[in-house]
This record gives C-alpha cells, sequence and structure tokens, in this order.
C-alpha cells in the first residue's frame, strides 16, 4: 500500500520540487495551492507516475480557515492518515519594520505560520496512533538571522523555527521526526527578475534531494535542522 504526502504550496519552486520527488518514490501526493491552473496541470501531471498510485491537489489559500479545513478535510477522507508533513506554503514580502504596510506582519504569520500549526495539529493524531511519521517546515536561512529588508517576513521565519522546536520536543515519546529546513537564496519565483547568475543560488531539486534523503534515514534517526546555503554564501 502506498505511503502519502502532504506537501503545502506543492505548485512551483521547492514544493513542486518535494512533490514530484515523493511521487517518484512511489507516494500518494496529497498538496494544495492556490492557482487553480497551475493545480491541476500538476494533478494532471501526477496521475502519469504510475498506477497504485492516488494524487489529490486541492486549490486552498492556507491563510484562509475555511480554505484550509476544506483541504484538511479532503486529505483525511482520502488518505486516512498520512505518513508525511512538509509545511512548505509561504508568501515573501520584503520590508522594514517601520515602514511596512499595516497588517503585514499578522498576514504573513497567517500564512507563513498558523496555517502549518493547524494543519500539523490535524493530521498529527494519526501519526500518534500509528507511532511514525515525518514532519518537514519549511523554514529559510531568515529564521537564523536578521537582514535588510526582512521585516515580517524574518520574524514569520523565526516563528516558524520555533514551532519547529517545541513540535520535535513534543514528539519524540511518539517516535515521530521533525526536521526544520532552513534554505539560503534559492532559484524560485521569489527572485525572478533579479540579475544574478544560477550559480548564486540553490537548485529547488537539491532541496527535494535533500528532504529525501532525511527521510530514508532510519527511523529511529531525526535530522531536526539543516542548513543549505548557495556555495558562494547568502545573497
Amino acid at each position: 500500500m502506498a505511503k502519502t504526502v502532504v506537501v503545502t504550496g506543492c505548485t512551483k519552486g521547492i514544493g513542486l520540487a518535494i512533490a514530484t520527488t515523493f511521487a517518484g518514490m512511489g507516494f500518494n501526493v496529497a498538496g494544495c495551492a492556490r492557482n487553480e491552473a497551475d493545480v491541476k496541470h500538476l494533478e494532471a501531471h501526477l496521475l502519469q507516475s504510475g498506477p497504485g498510485v492516488k494524487h489529490r491537489i486541492v486549490v486552498c489559500d492556507v491563510s484562509k480557515t475555511n480554505d484550509l479545513d476544506n483541504f484538511v478535510n479532503t486529505v483525511i477522507s482520502t488518505y486516512g492518515k498520512i505518513d508525511v508533513l512538509v509545511n512548505n506554503a509561504g508568501v515573501f514580502l520584503p520590508g522594514q519594520l517601520i515602514t511596512e504596510e499595516e497588517g503585514t506582519l499578522e498576514h504573513l504569520l497567517q500564512t507563513n505560520v498558523i496555517s502549518a500549526y493547524k494543519i500539523t495539529r490535524s493530521f498529527l493524531p494519526g501519526m500518534i496512533e500509528a507511532k511514525s511519521g515525518s514532519v518537514f517546515n519549511i523554514c529559510s536561512i531568515a529564521s537564523l538571522q536578521a537582514y535588510d529588508g526582512g521585516g515580517s517576513y524574518s520574524i514569520s521565519k523565526f516563528a516558524l523555527l520555533g514551532f519547529s522546536k517545541q513540535l520535535r520536543h513534543e514528539m519524540k515519546p511518539h517516535n515521530i521526526r521533525v526536521t526544520a529546513v532552513m534554505p539560503g537564496a534559492t532559484l524560485t519565483n521569489s527572485w525572478a527578475g533579479v540579475d544574478m547568475p544560477e550559480q548564486r543560488f540553490i537548485k529547488a531539486d537539491d532541496i527535494a534531494k535533500a528532504i529525501k534523503a532525511i527521510y530514508e534515514l532510519n527511523d529511529y534517526t531525526d535530522v531536526e535542522e539543516i542548513v543549505i546555503r548557495p556555495v558562494m554564501g547568502d545573497i
């Protein structure tokens, strides 16, 4: 019976790389994203990955409670329990705390942190019952250090790392592995239009390969945090 991975924000960039990597491993892929055309395209693509798997990609804005509830209910009704959760959905809004638009912090916390908190709480009971599961939270280098233009985005990513640390602590007795993944500049749409060579960026596929390698470790080994940077350093 195929295992199931849930990947939020799965139609582009790091999320897409993770979804297609796990599909290639024979997993059912359940995912969500905001753009309906992207969702339909990915679901059609994944359905070509072979027999014996069941993929469901749902239109969902994780910052909206109704969308989030619908996504979780769809996954649970389709698969029951899941084996791997990747909290990848997020939004990047550069700025400065003193000048960014009012409401930016609330929006970024809702999208980047609270959605992961709610989704994780929804799927944990099944993992706890099975005494097995892996949770990957896609944090950021911005989870570790302040930087120019970080603004409320950096606050939200610091918070996501804090959530990962507390979740890891609480899940130890249940044999559930929790990993905070902190990529540096990755070649995704967030950097579209930037005049820099590709060599200055991490490839999204490399993030997916790292997660795959961590997942395939012994069930009793947990990589708690992983930092991935371009070889030439941060941008």
